[in-house]
């Protein structure tokens, strides 16, 4: 996953780099910092919402009239509960948790110069494996006799269409913004378990706050 986000960066680097000589003197860079709230959506088990963290970089230029173009990168660390049996033990919510990075290409339309634009395009995004702690790796997850740690082989990529809100003034915002995950996140349980149909779409609340220079 290392080489993968190191591939990830070099490309937000080009593209900062094309979009600060298309647009010189309306470019600016953002650094992020906030919190995600992620849900597996899925009738295969039982899951609640957890809250993480995310951090990143973006620029924001120029396009077309009211018009910006964003290019952003977002690391982030996603958590979720799914209810798990143990032997001799009350069931227990097994808190799970993964990284992953993300490159966004968005459209901003200004309804308020510097104060207000809605924002929506596509977001790329590289997950790493379910992660848990080690002595609850092998609780069953209910409703299945899988244990947590066999279900840790999620998709490694995914895609979202997002949509956001960005409010603030020229050199500090917050931004509001939701994805929805059009893979299924959980394919690759389905190979490992011939017969079986696992199926999950993730979905995610942003709240970032943005520094802009």
């Amino acid at each position: 996953m290392r080489k993968s986000f190191v591939s990830l960066l070099f490309g937000f680097i080009l593209m900062n780099c094309f979009a600060q000589y298309g647009y010189r003197d309306s470019n600016r860079i953002g650094i992020s910092a906030g919190v995600n709230q992620y849900c597996l959506l899925t009738k295969n088990f039982d899951i609640k919402p957890e809250l993480g963290w995310n951090g990143g970089l973006s620029v924001r230029g120029n396009f077309y009239n009211d018009w910006d173009m964003v290019y952003s990168m977002q690391f982030s660390e996603n958590n979720f509960s799914v209810a798990t049996q143990k032997a001799f033990s009350p069931n227990e919510d097994v808190k799970l948790k993964f990284s992953s990075v993300q490159i966004s290409l968005l459209g901003s339309y200004k309804f308020i110069e510097n104060h207000l634009s809605v924002d929506f395009g596509p977001t790329f995004q590289l997950n790493g494996k379910l992660k848990s702690e080690y002595s609850k790796e092998n609780n069953i997850v209910s409703g299945t006799t899988l244990t947590v740690k066999e279900i840790g082989n999620i998709s490694r990529f995914n895609f979202y269409p997002t949509i956001g809100i960005t409010a603030g003034e020229r050199h500090f915002r917050a931004n509001i913004s939701y994805q929805y995950g059009l893979v299924n996140v959980l394919a690759p349980l389905n190979s490992d378990n011939p017969g079986k149909n696992f199926k999950g779409n993730s979905s995610i609340l942003n709240g970032n706050i943005i520094f802009y220079f």
